[in-house]
């Protein structure tokens, strides 16, 4: 039996989980099926998930406003979860948000899934627009936030420009995992170019502070 009456829209009680979470799961794998089988988001219609994953539209509609918020989930459900920040020290923090990045870069070489709904969403300057203010831009200001705490302590410059900062700590991983397809992943680089670039700043001060 569906999640979802086929005349009615209404929605069964789904045994062992709680009715709203199995739902939303059944959505999210229901969509994950289709974009698996090789449907383009294009061609992915609320319809044609809500068939594919047996409940009424409205449910769905329920849940999300439309395809840009539900496909940022499915990304969400498919994606390495976003690693807790130790809050131990600069460093660690660096090496976290870093890890991360390298961790995606592994999954999106791993996950056809991933790597062909990423590619796709380029296309789709609404849908792009989406998945970086909801995604990107809270890693972002997350990374930009350490950076403020590490100037604030006294690890860092006083004069240093964070945005600037946060593009040359991730631009390295950036390379590696995007622009890079095939470049090493080794564990371990977070660590190493946290700590080159950390070293750098440490050298630049020292020269700026000798007389």
């Amino acid at each position: 039996m569906s999640l979802a009456d086929s005349d009615t829209g209404v929605e069964q009680p789904a045994r062992g989980r709680p009715r709203s979470e199995a739902v939303e799961r059944a959505i999210i794998e229901g969509t994950m099926r289709l974009l698996e089988e090789g449907v383009p988001l294009g061609e992915v219609s609320i319809e044609r998930i809500a068939r594919t994953a047996g409940v009424g539209k409205a449910t769905i509609y329920r849940r999300w406003s439309g395809k840009a918020e539900l496909f940022i989930d499915v990304l969400r459900a498919v994606e390495p979860e976003d690693l807790a920040l130790p809050g131990t020290s600069l460093r660690d923090d660096l090496v976290v948000l870093l890890e991360s990045m390298r961790r995606r870069g592994l999954a999106n070489r791993s996950s056809a899934l991933l790597h062909n709904v990423l590619a796709q969403m380029k296309t789709s300057p609404s849908l792009w627009a989406e998945y970086h203010n909801t995604v990107v831009a809270p890693r972002r200001r997350l990374g930009l936030e350490v950076l403020r705490r590490g100037r604030d302590n006294g690890d860092l410059r006083a004069d240093l420009d964070l945005e600037l900062m946060y593009d040359i700590v991730i631009g390295p991983m950036l390379v590696r995992t995007v622009l890079h397809p095939d470049a090493d992943l080794a564990d371990g680089l977070a660590e190493r170019m946290v700590d080159a670039v950390l070293a750098g700043l440490r050298d630049v001060s020292s020269v700026q502070a000798a007389p």
